[in-house]
This record gives C-alpha cells, sequence and structure tokens, in this order.
C-alpha cells in the first residue's frame, strides 16, 4: 500500500483518548487535542474533584502532506469516556499550590479503509493507555493564574503489533505541561500547551518524533455562561525514525481547529460543550470532533 494507505490502515491502532490522530506511528498519539477549554489555567482550590471527557471524532478524509485530499476512501468513527482525578494538597511548592492528578480512558473506535484493492474495516473497545502527573503547581494572580505539570503516560494496556486494532501505544510518553488563562472584565483567554516526548516501540523499532500542540479557548463571561470560540494547533517538531533511520521524510503531522464552545458554571460543578472543525491538517485525517466536559468537585 502507499504511505498514505498504510497511515489510514493503522488508524485506529491510537487509544482513543488520543483521538485527534496525526501522523506518528499508527497515526495517533496520547492526547486528545482540543479536551481543554475554559479556565484551563485556573488549577483549583485544595480539595479532589472528578472530571469527566466524554468525546467523538468523525473522520471521512486522509490528507497529504500538502493538506490536500489523498483520495484514500476511510470512514472512522472514535468514541471515548474519560475520568480525571486532581487532587490538590494544602502544600506549596515554588510559590505555587501543589497538586497531581491521573487520567483514565475507556475508547471505542470503528473504522473501515478502501485504498486501491484493500479493503479493511476494524473496530476496538477497551481500556487505554493511563496517563499520571506526580507535580502539579498552580500560581493565581489579579488577572492571571498559571500552572505547570509533568506527566508521563504509561503502555498499560495489551498491544500487538499484527493487529489492526490496538488501545494502547506500546511506549511511555512524558509531556511537560503548561496552562494558563487571563481573565479581565468578563474576557477570558485561556491555553493548555504540552510538548510530547516519545519513547520507541520496541515491539516495531518505530520511533515517533515529538509533538508541540495547545488547545486556546476565547470567551465572554455571562453570568453563569461563558460563550465562545475554542480549537486546537498541532505541528509535530522532529521526524519518525524506524530502525534509527528517518522514515518517510519524517513524515511530520500538522493540524488547526476551531469552533463554538460554551461553558455552564452551577453550584455543584462546571459543564462544558464544544465543537471543533479541523480547517486544516497534513499527513493526517481531516474531521470534527465533538466535546462533552465536567467538573465536580468529591
Amino acid at each position: 500500500m502507499t504511505k498514505l494507505a498504510v497511515l489510514a490502515s493503522a488508524l485506529v491502532t491510537a487509544s482513543l483518548f488520543s483521538s485527534s490522530v496525526r501522523a506518528t506511528e499508527g497515526g495517533g498519539g496520547v492526547y486528545p487535542n482540543g479536551a481543554e477549554g475554559y479556565m484551563a489555567g485556573a488549577l483549583p482550590p485544595a480539595g479532589l474533584y472528578y472530571q469527566n471527557f466524554l468525546n467523538h471524532y468523525t473522520v471521512d478524509r486522509l490528507n497529504d502532506a500538502d493538506g490536500h485530499n489523498s483520495g484514500v476512501k476511510i470512514n472512522l468513527q472514535a468514541s471515548a469516556d474519560v475520568s480525571r482525578f486532581i487532587y490538590m494538597t494544602h502544600y506549596q511548592l515554588l510559590g505555587a499550590d501543589y497538586g497531581v492528578y491521573t487520567t483514565i480512558p475507556l475508547v471505542h473506535i470503528s473504522g473501515s479503509l478502501q485504498a486501491g484493492s484493500t479493503d479493511i474495516n476494524s473496530s476496538v473497545s477497551g481500556l487505554g493507555d493511563i496517563s499520571f502527573a506526580p507535580i502539579m503547581l498552580g500560581w493565581h494572580f489579579t488577572n492571571w493564574h498559571f500552572g505547570a505539570a509533568l506527566e508521563f503516560t504509561a503502555p498499560t494496556v495489551e498491544y500487538n503489533q499484527y493487529r489492526f486494532a490496538n488501545p494502547g501505544r506500546n511506549y511511555w510518553v512524558t509531556t511537560p505541561v503548561f496552562v494558563a488563562t487571563y481573565l479581565n472584565n468578563g474576557f477570558e483567554a485561556s491555553g493548555k500547551f504540552m510538548y510530547d516526548i516519545n519513547a520507541k516501540n520496541d515491539d516495531t523499532d518505530y520511533k515517533s518524533g515529538q509533538e508541540f500542540h495547545f488547545d486556546y479557548a476565547l470567551g465572554y463571561h455571562l453570568a453563569n455562561y461563558t460563550l465562545g470560540v475554542a480549537g486546537y494547533y498541532y505541528q509535530q517538531t522532529t521526524d519518525d525514525k524506524v530502525g534509527g533511520v528517518v522514515y518517510q521524510d519524517g513524515y511530520k503531522g500538522k493540524a488547526f481547529a476551531i469552533g463554538p464552545a460554551v461553558k455552564i458554571d452551577g453550584q455543584m460543578g462546571s459543564l462544558e460543550l464544544r465543537y471543533q472543525k479541523e480547517v486544516t491538517a497534513e499527513n493526517r485525517p481531516e474531521g470534527d470532533k465533538f466535546w462533552v466536559k465536567v467538573t465536580l468537585p468529591l
């Protein structure tokens, strides 16, 4: 098959809490671009919190390195129910509130591909790779809120390189994270900035390139509502390698998405709804995402 057909046939090897499928091995990564939105930089006060992310991602187009439709016929439906547990302590470090978190995804992916005479169909459900951050720091000022974390994603689920669908990546990922929120007179600008450093998949001898990506949200607060737009930008920064040799000119991906967003704050927590359209994509699929995010104190 062609390079693009190989990418398409490997799409469902991604764990869906990496629902933003991209270049890199199997066309996937460990983070679902677009997951964070409003008040991303404002870490909560001391206590235990639960966040639930419901995500549905649909793909019917696979783009080449120039961002054009490759012509490969693809249909991908990917859904995830992701739980994140956050614990903010009463301690401080470097003048910041100190906390920890872990993220546990449940995924379902089904897809079909037709590339030339090749027809592939597959479906997979199960636990995805688990992420955890042993250190998370939050700073708060009059109009600014900042946070930083060091996150690790572990290859915690079964992997079979000969299987079309895999719910996990089969390698460790280290991700420095920085979040920020600016809030003034009802206007808000929030962002979550990440840099993924991928280890090698020992089963396939494939090392995915490093990835820079950020989620963003712009909005205006009206009573208990926040209305505006949200999305993400993604750029692979280093080459993919197989056996230590650069693969297919590095196989770097790029994408940008935007769409409407609304957040509703209540006495028991908050609810956030988002739709995101991938308006540009290179070396990766182009599709649509729907998000429902719930945050609750425990």
